[in-house]
């Protein structure tokens, strides 16, 4: 078989910043072809210098999802690590707030994996990006967001059941707290809400971890491609923790 005929290729979402981001960088170092995807053209431009083909793309918006799902045809992976919150008094979310959240973090996973697994190469598999608030309930400024992560498990459990006789692997990925802007955003409204400083808040924060500190998005992306790789090859409908023991279940 010629090295064009074992090329494999990946779709990874949210790649401009973050997890998604390092990612990229994982997959494209296990020489995976990378189609980088992300809403904002500033920061997939950067992410461009790293080899892999990119699409703007807004995956709430069906019409996003479509061009997606077109450009994924035949891809042996799918990496869902976009996403956003609202950091907010659990008393002051507003439905659109509920709405717009949920359209980007659960509606569009769905529909990313009903539009683009059965597209995947048999043996493919999909990784979902949850969260360990999907487990846990003590940040309750992103309540909204906890509930979004919690929708992605049941999505997860659904599709690797409707995927395996492709066979298509379907798991989730649960990140406790990474280094990312996203994490810098969670810090710095909880402060706010919480009268305190974004150091007094980090610090706090890292205490409730066991090995006492935040996960580099570097090694969230390796947990990643293990559960992508063959290595994983048994393992589907699985919610899997990254959370350096802040949750063990």
């Amino acid at each position: 078989m010629s090295s064009a005929a074992r090329a494999r290729r990946a779709i990874v979402t949210g790649a401009g910043s973050g997890i998604g981001r390092a990612v990229v960088g994982r997959l494209l170092g296990e020489r995976v072809h990378v189609l980088a995807v992300d809403i904002d053209e500033a920061k997939l431009t950067e992410v461009a210098g790293e080899g892999c083909d990119l699409l703007v793309a807004d995956l709430a918006d069906p019409a996003g999802r479509a061009k997606l799902a077109e450009a994924a045809d035949g891809a042996d992976y799918l990496v869902n690590s976009h996403g956003m919150l609202v950091v907010k008094s659990i008393f002051d979310i507003t439905p659109d707030d509920w709405r717009r959240i949920h359209a980007v973090n659960a509606e569009s996973i769905f529909f990313l994996c009903q539009q683009i697994g059965p597209r995947l190469k048999p043996g493919g598999a999909i990784v979902n990006l949850s969260s360990s608030s999907a487990k846990l309930a003590a940040t309750t400024e992103v309540a909204a967001y906890a509930a979004s992560k919690t929708t992605i498990l049941s999505i997860t459990r659904s599709f690797a059941y409707a995927l395996a006789s492709r066979p298509v692997r379907v798991n989730a990925i649960c990140p406790g707290i990474v280094d990312t802007p996203m994490q810098d955003t969670v810090l710095a409204g909880m402060a706010r809400l919480r009268g305190t400083d974004i150091a007094e808040m980090n610090e706090a924060r890292n205490r409730t971890v066991p090995l006492g500190r935040p996960a580099r998005p570097e090694e969230c992306a390796g947990a990643i491609w293990f559960l992508l790789s063959d290595e994983a090859g048994y393992m589907t409908g699985q919610a899997v923790n990254f959370t350096g023991g802040l949750v063990t279940w």
